[in-house]
């Protein structure tokens, strides 16, 4: 049986899509295989492999991502707590990118034959596999997006906002801030910027007081602030359920 936080934050998130029902849940628990942990910065999906299910992160920090030949890489892609690791990749017959821990993590697996049996037999989480697929999708053309037109600022800011509402509709996060453990040269990575740039970026959030970065965690000072500077319209996240952004000072729920 797989850790109930699996279970829970799974659920979670795949309801901002539609409720699912008591035997659409047991189907997910049951599907799941054991809760592995993983060591910061572990594969668990290489370039060039096959993938015989899909990784479901419990706790910790992944990431999508593609190197070049001379070593750069370019993350393209982040998978919190809660999330699948794409639904579809089994489909491949080779993985085109890696997929890789962050931080140390407890990942379980939905293996291949699990996923077609549970889109065969339950049309509702069929549509939230699905629901979940677009919503990836969504993210990597903000991401696109901001590697194309939003200045360093605009970048970071646009990414804390987007891991901040991300964390909280699954209940990880608070007014205060959440978990972001990542170093700065894997947001150099994650935002296509230089590490001394992003170095310089954290100052400078830090010192207009919106946010700050410590201990492998982010601080809010100001999410107004933040959400103004990135521009952040947290609508292709599609958080129609339990996806809630709340302000610091009052606690209400801000509208997208």
């Amino acid at each position: 049986m797989p850790d109930p936080s699996l279970i829970r934050l799974l659920i979670r998130k795949l309801e901002n899509f539609a409720e699912l029902a008591e035997d659409e849940k047991r189907a997910l628990q049951e599907a799941a295989g054991p809760v592995r942990p993983y060591a910061a910065h572990e594969d668990l999906l290489r370039e060039g492999e096959q993938a015989n299910g899909v990784a479901v992160v419990v706790s910790g920090f992944a990431c999508r991502h593609k190197m070049l030949p001379d070593g750069r890489r370019q993350i393209i892609g982040y998978f919190l707590p809660g999330d699948m690791c794409d639904a579809r990749v089994f489909i491949l017959k080779k993985m085109d990118h890696t997929i890789s821990t962050l931080a140390p993590s407890s990942v379980s697996v939905l293996p291949r034959e699990a996923i077609i049996e549970l889109t065969s037999k339950y049309p509702r989480l069929t549509r939230a596999f699905w629901w979940n697929t677009l919503v990836e999708e969504a993210i990597g053309r903000q991401w696109l997006v901001s590697i194309g037109q939003r200045t360093a600022l605009e970048r970071v800011a646009h990414l804390f906002c987007e891991v901040y509402v991300r964390l909280q509709s699954v209940g990880l996060a608070t007014p205060e801030g959440c978990e972001l453990p990542v170093t700065q040269s894997e947001l150099a990575d994650t935002v296509a910027l230089s590490t001394v740039h992003v170095n310089r970026t954290l100052k400078e959030l830090r010192r207009v007081g919106l946010v700050s970065m410590s201990s492998k965690a982010l601080s809010i000072h100001d999410f107004a602030g933040l959400r103004a500077l990135a521009m952040f319209d947290p609508s292709y996240l599609h958080l129609e359920g339990d996806g809630l952004i709340r302000d610091r000072a009052s606690h209400a729920l801000l509208k997208p």
